[in-house]
């Protein structure tokens, strides 16, 4: 391989100092005026400069010797599916440009969200209710279908369940992580990691084989809303990650919509209290659509659940669920019905698509 190094393959190497992060990329670009001239610094005049700290300055030092190997990495990424798409390429998403702290490089599985068409994140909390889950899926499958591209972090929760709901639906689909590219976190997402870069894209700013560390995801949640136009929070906790995350969309100017829950629910209490600070109620896919202006005719409309097509003996246990969970005790109270008879009933209801079991023995009924 020839020693000649081009400005990108100095670029690459800078990213792969953990110390440094977007906004001290840029400051020593700016300072010194190209990726070559960084290179060629020492880490004593960078710290003398107080343009990195101790640590970050002796880190820097310690990556001189290693620009071969990066570069031979760097050159090698197309033959793994992954593209390293940077500050200098037209490719770069226009939307992120204007946010502050824009990373310098982000590395791509599949293809990143198209300017020209809407953007919209579907976040939330992971450990999410039954109701939580199927509102993602449903904004997630409704959204696509109307042409929206979807957002989110590939996490447990909301986050996953927002991506089923646009692969359900053949949509396209972006996953930003908070760990490599080529690493799949939470690994029982793996269908998902695998499926997601046929239909949009898996997107991330850290280096290959960087793990999911708490200090990523505060980084990859500006990423996230940076790529949307606006964000959808479907469920959250007062005090949760998603609200730093609508915290961050208002400040890089995307609207924030919130899908309204039970007062007694503490799942439901940070998406009461960003209605309560003025976003946006999400009620139905007709909200967001309304936001980006888009006409309802071209798009189909949920299938609306028919009781009349019910029993009446099943019509009497549908009747005695919502859309929370209810423990089948419950239900053979409230029916008045014998349990092994409640049971058949919930059963056929469960094949015909009326209910679902979140759980062992919980029932709610389908969205």
């Amino acid at each position: 391989m020839s020693e000649h190094f081009t400005e990108r393959d100095y670029l690459y190497w800078l990213c792969q100092l953990p110390p440094l992060g977007a906004i001290t990329i840029r400051t020593l670009l700016d300072r010194f005026g190209s990726c070559e001239a960084v290179y060629y610094m020492e880490g004593s005049r960078l710290k003398e400069e107080k343009l990195l700290n101790r640590a970050a300055a002796a880190c820097f030092d310690d990556m001189k010797p290693k620009l071969l190997e990066t570069t031979r990495e760097y050159r090698g990424l197309e033959e793994r599916g992954i593209r390293f798409i940077t500050y200098m390429d037209e490719e770069y998403p226009e939307r992120l440009k204007h946010i502050y702290g824009r990373p310098v490089g982000l590395y791509v599985k599949g293809r990143l969200p198209d300017d020209g068409r809407p953007s919209a994140a579907i976040i939330g909390a992971r450990a999410a209710s039954s109701y939580g889950l199927q509102v993602a899926r449903m904004l997630g499958a409704s959204l696509s279908r109307a042409g929206i591209q979807i957002v989110s972090g590939m996490a447990l929760g909301i986050d996953g369940a927002g991506h089923e709901g646009a692969l359900m639906e053949g949509g396209d689909t972006y996953a930003v992580l908070g760990s490599g590219v080529d690493v799949c976190y939470p690994r029982t997402h793996r269908n998902m990691y695998l499926e997601i870069p046929a239909r949009g894209g898996v997107i991330s700013e850290f280096p290959l084989g960087s793990e999911a560390l708490k200090q990523h995801f505060p980084m990859r949640n500006r990423l996230i809303s940076g790529l949307a136009d606006v964000i959808i929070v479907a469920e959250a906790r007062e005090r949760s990650g998603s609200l730093i995350t609508a915290e961050l969309a208002l400040e890089q100017g995307r609207e924030v919509m919130a899908v309204p829950g039970m007062v007694t629910s503490d799942l439901s209490r940070g998406c009461n209290q960003l209605i309560r600070q003025g976003a946006g109620i999400v009620t139905s896919p007709d909200d967001i659509l309304e936001y980006f202006q888009i006409k309802r005719e071209k798009m189909l409309r949920l299938p609306k659940k028919n009781e009349n097509a019910l029993a009446k003996k099943e019509k009497i246990v549908y009747s005695c669920l919502d859309l929370q969970p209810r423990f089948i005790d419950q239900v053979v109270e409230e029916s008045g019905l014998p349990l092994g008879e409640c049971m058949t009933i919930l059963l056929e209801l469960e094949l015909k698509g009326y209910v679902m079991q979140p759980t062992d023995h919980y029932y709610v009924k389908k969205i």
